[in-house]
């Protein structure tokens, strides 16, 4: 059932790279004013496309920044199950443009790689959808399950519309489960069936001093320096063993499964000293850094400035400090909650002579996992095993995707996370590429996956 929809893609497969560069030529930077047009540019792309192959009904939706697009396909029947597809068009800021081997809105392959800001996340995988759903349409004349299309322009500054519009208009996107490929497999031609993600949340911490940076050697000994003092309340967070000793920071934490631990030491992963260029790696004492990175909660501080930053030396107390902090939540994790046992432990081992001001992040998430022998993961594994003749692993992401977490508490659909990216894809850095291995086998993938549930 599936050979004429796949040999459909194999020969007409310059056909969809070009089009697939018409879309990554466009400079859809979600963060920059200046690319105002662009966003346009790039969500008419898409409706365009949609329109062209077939879809009953593909618009721009208006938001209050970036427009979404929605499509709908209702051709497979009221038997048929509806799928919610979710991907992004907008794509991160490309410098330091000097760090491309080539330009980075004018994709180039070399070396089997297709080399373009967005290759990867996530215009290459948005594409291999619509290119699936066209083989579909041009050669059996129907899809094997209806599918409404949810493409935003925002992923990439938060998706800061996207909640209030799911929330708001839940008939629109309702569903019976909802496909998500803007994640990766742990290795090249490695099938990956990724089952969680890790929750966040963070908060800002401004300690302040003298009202004006002040001579050390007139005030030092007489004067609480604030970096001083930040510096002790970061360092009373987390201690040398990555245990966090926030009280109360574990309660809810869902312990890691014997049954876990033993999938992800099955599952290739990166050699984290050598990809990072340290000389040995840390973890949470009795979890190895696979284990902590998949399924444990961490504590980071993201950056931290006060005081002089020139060259030399200035013999100052400075008048402030702030440091950025984030974690990264497991299932059972609040975020609302653990924002406020950081901030009463921050208030509590503070130092006197100092004011301390908390500032929590808005944008929070919490984790999201869904049970490895779901029906419809097991599906993703089989078709992903068969397209890629490699058996599939299971693994858990220390990143976050927050529209994840949203469309779980909204619509309480199970979700499926295909996605086709490597480690070596360098997502938001310059030289960001996709594998066109990971092209061509992914879109097998997506041919295999849609009948098998359409089945």
């Amino acid at each position: 059932m599936s050979e004429q929809v796949l040999q459909y893609l194999k020969t007409n497969r310059a056909y969809f790279l070009k089009r697939l560069f018409e879309f990554l030529e466009i400079p859809s930077i979600s963060t920059d004013s200046n690319y105002k047009k662009d966003m346009e540019k790039a969500a008419d792309f898409i409706v365009t496309y949609l329109q062209e192959i077939g879809f009953g009904s593909a618009e721009k939706q208006p938001t209050n920044n970036h427009p979404l697009v929605y499509g709908e396909y209702n051709g497979a029947g009221k038997d048929a199950p509806t799928v919610l597809f979710y991907g992004h068009y907008d794509v991160q800021p490309a410098d330091p443009m000097e760090l491309w081997h080539s330009n980075p809105f004018q994709p180039e392959i070399r070396d089997g790689r297709l080399y373009a800001r967005g290759a990867s996340d996530d215009k290459g995988q948005v594409f291999m959808h619509l290119a699936v759903f066209e083989a579909f349409l041009k050669t059996e004349g129907k899809l094997p399950v209806n599918v409404k299309v949810c493409i935003e322009g925002e992923e990439e500054i938060g998706s800061e519309n996207l909640y209030n519009i799911l929330q708001e208009h839940q008939e629109q996107f309702s569903a019976d489960f909802a496909v998500i490929s803007d994640s990766g497999m742990v290795a090249k031609n490695q099938p990956t069936i990724l089952y969680g993600l890790k929750g966040f949340t963070g908060l800002e911490i401004t300690v302040k001093g003298p009202d004006h940076d002040l001579h050390s050697g007139m005030y030092g000994g007489a004067i609480r320096n604030p970096i001083m003092a930040l510096s002790h309340i970061l360092s009373s967070m987390k201690n040398e063993e990555e245990f966090i000793t926030v009280d109360g920071f574990y309660d809810d934490v869902e312990p890691l499964s014997s049954k876990e631990r033993k999938m992800m030491a099955a599952a290739p992963t990166e050699d984290f000293a050598k990809s990072a260029g340290v000389n040995q790696t840390v973890s949470e004492k009795g979890y190895t850094p696979v284990e902590h990175t998949m399924g444990r909660p961490t504590f980071e501080v993201n950056g931290i400035f006060g005081g002089y930053q020139g060259e030399g030396t200035k013999t100052i107390i400075p008048s402030s400090a702030t440091a950025k902090i984030t974690c990264r939540l497991v299932p059972g994790q609040d975020p609302e909650i653990v924002q406020k046992l950081l901030e009463d432990h921050i208030y509590k081992v503070a130092p006197s002579g100092v004011e301390v001001h908390v500032e929590k992040e808005k944008l929070s998430a919490k984790a999201y996992k869904v049970e490895p022998d779901h029906p419809l993961i097991k599906k993703a594994a089989e078709a992903y095993s068969k397209a890629f003749q490699a058996e599939t692993v299971y693994v858990r992401m220390g990143g976050s995707i927050p529209v994840v977490e949203w469309v779980e508490a909204i619509y309480g659909m199970p979700i499926v996370l295909l996605g086709f990216g490597t480690p070596e894809d360098r997502l938001h850095s310059p030289n960001e590429s996709f594998p066109l291995d990971s092209f061509d086998k992914g879109m097998e993938t997506i041919v295999y996956y849609w009948n098998s549930v359409g089945n």
